[in-house]
């Protein structure tokens, strides 16, 4: 079963949303040294609930809160996908030392994360 391991947040101004979150919810932020400006987002601290999530990057482009789900094989799971009514509106990509990275509309508008981790990534 996947499940939801990660979320994205979109930002028009990353200082500003840092700060929000920082301030209102004690959210910790790590900038990520990728191609693009990402912000990693610690909220909290095992073994309360909940999940952490990032600030920024490819999610900007959506304008939408993004969830991303961990999936066994990626690419199985975007077959499945699409021949269930789903879009790929951003292709696999590996995220260096990380895993693999996808996004999908599914049939009722909604954009969900794909990833699938390296051995021992996560």
């Amino acid at each position: 079963m996947g499940r939801i391991v990660h979320f994205e947040l979109p930002s028009t101004n990353l200082a500003a949303s840092r700060k929000f979150y920082e301030t209102v919810f004690g959210w910790q932020f790590t900038k990520y040294e990728g191609q693009m400006e990402y912000w990693l987002i610690k909220t909290g601290e095992a073994p309360e609930p909940g999940i952490d999530g990032g600030l920024g990057g490819a999610v900007n482009e959506f304008k939408t809160t993004v969830n991303t789900v961990g999936v066994d094989n990626i690419d199985d799971t975007l077959k499945a996908a699409t021949a269930n009514g789903a879009t790929v509106i951003y292709p696999k990509g590996e995220i260096p030392g990380m895993g693999w990275l996808a996004y999908i509309r599914e049939p009722g508008g909604a954009i969900v994360g794909l990833f699938q981790g390296m051995p021992g990534s996560m």
